[in-house]
């Protein structure tokens, strides 16, 4: 089974840039048999770029409302992501609808996980907000966690 780490984001919108920011880190491990792509999170480019893994982990920004740096995870196998929670840029079919047109169409890995971690500023930057940046190395060990 091939694994594919995927840190989704926007590194010029400040806390949209954490995923991107994950996968480098993790990139840097050097864990075999672990490719790892930022990318900026259309949802059909997604479910092309995981067609052929059998194991995938997506790490993003969420906008819930939740405090900032409040990391979850799921299993989007098993259930939908909630509703609304992932921050879309130009992009309105974003992870969310990615991952529910692929379990349509029967295309979703066989493992696939999320994790995000709650951002507060969205704005235009390359900053991560002081919670969110405090929050990354968190999200690493969550990641290196899951793909071990």
């Amino acid at each position: 089974m091939t694994t594919l780490l995927i840190g989704v984001g926007h590194p010029y919108r400040r806390d949209d840039g954490i995923g991107p920011l994950v996968a480098e880190a993790v990139a840097a491990l050097g864990l075999e048999g672990v490719g790892v792509l930022a990318h900026h999170g259309e949802g059909t480019d997604l479910m092309a770029r995981w067609r052929d893994h059998g194991r995938v982990v997506v790490v993003d920004a969420t906008a819930s409302g939740a405090e900032p740096g409040t990391m979850r995870v799921w299993d989007a196998v098993a259930a939908p992501l909630p509703a609304g929670l992932f921050p879309k840029g130009s992009h309105q079919f974003g992870l969310a609808e990615g991952i529910e047109m692929a379990r349509l169409l029967g295309q979703l890995p066989a493992a696939l996980t999320v994790v995000g971690v709650e951002g507060a500023d969205f704005t235009a930057g390359t900053d991560l907000s002081p919670a969110v940046a405090a929050a990354v190395a968190d999200a690493v060990a969550e990641v290196r966690r899951l793909l071990e």
